[in-house]
């Protein structure tokens, strides 16, 4: 038998890496990539409309609009910093690299695509719409259309960091603090930031007391319905692209003919399974069983004819599933994992 030393063995290109070192770097790949897509619904949709989708930059919005020699992705660096350094103190939170690496990015591709979208420094401080791209991308008419895309653009980049378990920082860290101090719970604690930064819109843009000097016409109060709009789109971009569809649905069948067909079906022809449970009428006290089983909302028109074939009159209760984990479903989030849930 011949010998085989490594030279005769087939060698691996010096890019190669391994699986685990691929996955760290396409980590970093889609961080830099939800960021640029995050910033880019900023600039090109929200930004220019005065459109103030709460948190850090919906802040940053107002605050250009008093102090417009100030870009907007600037105020992300001044919100951020503090904030992040104040939850490491106080809080004791571990702040992840990928965290402060997306927090300190995002203002810098905010200013950059800034400096590309604009001709001069002059439609950089107006935030000029008529002449982003030279006006290509006006949407001063499409109020509506820019705020559903610019708030779905934004979703999809924030989406993008957070499955990578990482962050952009700014209120889900004020969040935190009124829940510690307060005692208020976070999702709440999210919703009073996001009003506060709103109703600073309101105050600014809609009475008039900010930098008016772009597409708009002047004060705009209705403009804060729009932002209204544009955080229940992008908090439901996020969860989708986070949780995806979420469209499962829970079945309890209450019945007092068990019947073999039936859990052939569930077990052959859905390729799933059920919990069996035995039971009893309040009323008449007769046995009875009751399945209890999950399936997607595709599955659902086929589970009750069979249900109706197998017994008409079974009481039957349709509910939707927020989130289904287990075999033949999503793995249980990890200690830390951040969900959109």
């Amino acid at each position: 038998m011949t010998a085989i030393s490594d030279s005769t063995l087939p060698q691996k290109p010096k890019w190669y890496a391994p699986a685990t070192h691929l996955q760290w770097w396409l980590t970093w790949v889609y961080i830099i990539v939800g960021v640029i897509i995050m910033c880019s619904g900023f600039v090109f949709f929200i930004n220019p409309y005065h459109i103030v989708p709460g948190g850090v930059y919906g802040a940053g919005i107002v605050l250009h609009s008093l102090f417009p020699s100030i870009q907007v992705g600037t105020f992300g660096w001044f919100f951020d910093v503090p904030l992040l350094t104040l939850s490491a103190i106080f809080l004791g939170a571990k702040i992840g690299s990928r965290t402060i690496f997306a927090a300190m990015m995002s203002p810098l591709v905010m200013n950059l695509l800034d400096w590309i979208a604009y001709p001069n420094a002059a439609a950089m401080k107006a935030l000029d719409p008529t002449q982003l791209f030279g006006g290509v991308i006006n949407m001063s008419e499409h109020l509506m259309l820019t705020t559903i895309i610019g708030a779905a653009t934004i979703g999809l980049g924030c989406g993008l960091v957070v499955r990578q378990q990482a962050t952009t920082g700014g209120t889900d860290i004020v969040a935190m603090f009124l829940q510690k101090y307060l005692n208020i719970r976070f999702s709440n604690g999210i919703l009073i930031c996001d009003a506060v930064v709103v109703l600073s819109g309101l105050l600014v843009f809609g009475l008039g007391l900010g930098h008016i000097d772009s597409g708009t016409s002047g004060p705009s109060w209705h403009l804060s319905f729009y932002s209204l709009i544009a955080i229940f789109v992008s908090s439901k971009t996020i969860a989708y692209v986070i949780n995806g569809a979420q469209d499962d649905k829970l079945v309890f069948v209450v019945s007092n003919k068990p019947n073999e067909d039936f859990r052939q079906f569930i077990l052959q022809t859905l390729d799933r399974s059920a919990t069996r449970i035995k039971s009893s009428g309040l009323y008449t006290n007769d046995d009875k069983e009751m399945l209890f089983l999950v399936v997607s909302n595709k599955e659902i028109p086929a589970v009750k004819l069979k249900i109706q074939e197998v017994d008409p009159n079974a009481f039957v209760v349709v509910s939707d599933a927020h989130a289904t984990y287990g075999e033949g479903w999503r793995p249980l989030p990890l200690p830390g994992e951040i969900t959109a849930e």
